[in-house]
């Protein structure tokens, strides 16, 4: 589906463009007026074909995407300190802190303990 709606948009930007060159300004205007009410109209129908899916997938992201989220912000105190996640041979995947971060301050609990 994706590569249908690229390939419609390709389609339509070439046959408004071709003609469009030869023309004056308001011509190309015009054109591009048409252009972006076409792209509205496929990416509407593309959205209505899609609800269905997305209204059954909601829970899914309410109950386990979004709290995996939450948590994944309170541990990281701020993504940009931290450098692409990176797998390592034994397929484990780190995520090194940035050199230039500044210094984390891990939470230490009343018995002395630190979450890792």
């Amino acid at each position: 589906m994706k590569h249908a709606v690229s390939v419609g948009i390709l389609a339509g930007a070439l046959a408004i463009a071709a003609p469009a060159a030869a023309q004056d300004d308001s011509d190309l205007s015009e054109g591009l007026g048409l252009l972006g009410e076409g792209t509205r109209l496929i990416f509407e129908g593309f959205m209505e074909e899609m609800r269905p899916m997305l209204e059954e997938a909601r829970p899914y992201f309410e109950d386990e995407v979004l709290p995996f989220l939450n948590r994944m912000g309170e541990l990281m105190d701020d993504v940009t300190s931290y450098e692409l996640p990176e797998r390592l041979p034994n397929g484990d995947i780190i995520i090194r802190r940035s050199p230039d971060a500044p210094e984390f301050v891990p939470e230490v609990g009343d018995d002395g303990e630190v979450e890792l």
